[in-house]
């Protein structure tokens, strides 16, 4: 390059270093504004004054129209500013895209919305959110979905126990166990596999699993079930096949005779001869160790009477207050509300157990707890007739953690039908179509829930003493005796 071509570069750059950065900036994006402006063949679009090199501005130039040769002399002009740009930008310090156009860059924003935001409806679940942990499976009302490998007679059990047709502890393992030994007849040992490996994890647990969907395994059920496993586990496996079913069968008959019948047998014994000439036994709902205890002193020549305490859904004490009038006794139905009466005259509690708590505790029929403490008060004994099957490990303080939720349907009463007489006198027709909502609406009615626990938990301080097959027993002793009955199926 020849110095008179030099000589006005490095004056030009000498002047754009006297420049500020914000002057070159300007100076630059109106320089791209004409740039695109020329391209686009638009006049005026260049509104932006050019600064000049002084520091001044001038006015804008409108682009002319050229031919073919000034246009190829614009195109040569157009190729210097790129270069003189990246010249400036070395000096700046600057990292700018070199060309003729530069486009911005995306950015990401919130997606449009195509109409206006709607509020998404909580779905109302009618559950006590206290007790969520309760409601996990709701009860099995048909066999769909049920295994292919469940014995009809354990889905005719779980039917006839979700119906309340067998209920009690006690009836419940009874009849869990014969319906086992149905099972164990009809089983067939599959070859190349031992009776004891696949009978428990193959035939009998899906057994279990329909029971259980029916209703929850009761504390003396689940107890039945351990030793059931045990004792098929210790099956010598050279035990030729309809010899080992058939030494299954004696053994759950040796287990329903030995820890429940003699152990009911024992226990009413021992029970009947707390209650004297004159006594008046208060029960609540019903339990058949208690009905046997007080038939047996009816037996024994003992004149006292009975108050049967009930309350819904279930009206056990109703069929308790029947038995007992048919045998004679005297006996007087109050329902729940009336425990205040009842504890005035009574001089004995007799109470039945679902399960006793390792802490001492009795879990039974919800309102236990309640008739429990007001005897308490009243400084009236209250006797816990309980086998030790019914023993459990676990530990409660309260009725929430273990617990069952039965169907909020079975608390409602009957609907009543009303005739209504015609009326004379009508204010205004919106009155036609008004209806009485009533407890029957409960699913439609927001925020209402219905609650129906089967089972509350009695404190320890308010029994006086357990009674099972070992013997008379404080609460305190209750893990004791779990530890000495049920020590060889845990």
């Amino acid at each position: 390059m020849s110095e008179p071509t030099k000589a006005p570069e490095a004056a030009q750059l000498a002047e754009e270093a006297k420049l500020s950065p914000a002057e070159l900036k300007k100076r630059a994006k109106a320089e791209k504004q004409a740039r695109r402006a020329a391209q686009k063949g638009e006049p005026g679009a260049t509104g932006v004054p050019v600064p000049a090199t002084n520091g001044t501005h001038e006015a804008p130039k409108p682009p002319k129209q050229s031919g073919p040769q000034e246009q190829k002399a614009q195109g040569s002009q157009q190729k210097g500013p790129p270069q003189q740009k990246q010249k400036q930008g070395v000096q700046e310090g600057k990292h700018e895209r070199t060309g003729s156009i530069q486009q911005p860059l995306p950015t990401r924003g919130m997606p449009a919305l195509a109409g206006p935001v709607k509020e998404v409806q909580r779905k109302d679940k009618k559950q006590v959110e206290l007790f969520s942990h309760l409601y996990t499976q709701s009860r099995r009302q048909d066999i769909a979905g049920a295994s292919k490998n469940v014995h009809p007679s354990v889905v005719a059990l779980g039917f006839q126990m979700s119906s309340y047709e067998i209920c009690g502890s006690s009836a419940r393992c009874v009849a869990m166990l014969v319906a086992f030994k149905e099972v164990v007849q009809t089983y067939v040992t599959p070859s190349e596999v031992s009776l004891a490996r696949d009978l428990t994890s193959r035939h009998l647990s899906p057994q279990i699993d329909f029971l259980r969907s029916c209703r929850p395994i009761s504390e003396s059920m689940g107890n039945a079930i351990r030793w059931l496993k045990k004792t098929i586990v210790e099956i010598d496996p050279r035990t030729p096949e309809q010899e080992a079913k058939d030494y299954l069968c004696d053994e759950i008959d040796r287990f329903v005779r030995e820890r429940i019948t003699v152990t009911d047998q024992a226990i009413a014994a021992s029970a009947s001869a707390l209650i004297k000439d004159g006594s008046v036994v208060l029960t609540y709902a019903k339990s058949s160790i208690v009905e046997k205890t007080i038939l047996q002193a009816h037996a024994n020549g003992t004149r006292f009477r009975v108050m049967a305490v009930d309350s819904r859904p279930l009206f056990e004490g109703k069929s308790l207050a029947t038995s007992l009038m048919h045998a004679g006794l005297q006996v007087e139905y109050l329902p729940f509300s009336g425990i205040a009466y009842a504890v005035k005259e009574a001089t004995l509690v007799l109470l039945g157990a679902h399960s006793m708590l390792s802490n001492g505790r009795l879990q039974s029929r919800v309102g236990t707890a309640a008739l429990a403490m007001q005897a308490h008060k009243a400084d009236i004994p209250v006797i816990v007739c309980c086998e030790s099957v019914k023993f459990s490990g676990k530990v409660a303080l309260d009725s929430i953690v273990l617990n069952e939720v039965a169907p909020s349907e079975e608390l409602l009463l009957p609907k009543a039908t009303v005739s209504h007489a015609p009326a004379l006198d009508r204010k205004d027709d919106d009155d036609e179509d008004r209806q009485v909502r009533s407890l029957h609406d409960w699913r439609d009615i927001p925020g209402l829930q219905i609650l129906n626990l089967m089972y509350d938990v009695t404190p320890a301080e308010y029994i006086r003493m357990v009674i099972c097959e070992y013997g008379n027993v404080p609460p305190s002793s209750v893990p004791v005796v779990h530890r000495l009955a049920n020590e060889g199926i845990m």
